[in-house]
């Protein structure tokens, strides 16, 4: 029972992350939405198995990374709130990864349709 426990707690703590960065992060909310839109013309268009698999790995892929990249920026907040170049180059650096994923799932998505 208390392995039950363990789980129900680790899947409270991370649904609960992902409802503050829903909440706090516009670029988050902005990938969502486009998700979002990006599914509904996929069942609009009845997609292939296949295709739904790639979609869904690109949309997982580029939360994932969003969400890092969240996760990163407020631990870097509360652990040194001055400016320093060389943890703005970490923070731009997470932030090009989200970039990285996000235009190669647009790529994907272009690719998928045709």
């Amino acid at each position: 029972m208390q392995m039950i426990q363990t789980w129900i707690t680790k899947f409270a703590v991370a649904f609960r992350g992902l409802g503050i960065s829903l909440r706090d992060q516009s670029s988050l909310q902005v990938h969502v939405l486009a998700a979002a839109l990006v599914l509904t013309l996929a069942t609009y268009l009845d997609f292939d198995l296949w295709r739904w698999a790639v979609l869904v790995l690109a949309i997982t892929v580029v939360i994932a990374a969003e969400l890092m990249n969240t996760a990163i920026e407020r631990l870097v907040r509360v652990l040194h709130a001055q400016r320093h170049p060389e943890i703005g180059d970490a923070l731009d650096t997470a932030a090009s990864a989200v970039l990285v994923t996000a235009i190669g799932a647009a790529v994907i998505g272009v690719i998928v349709l045709l």
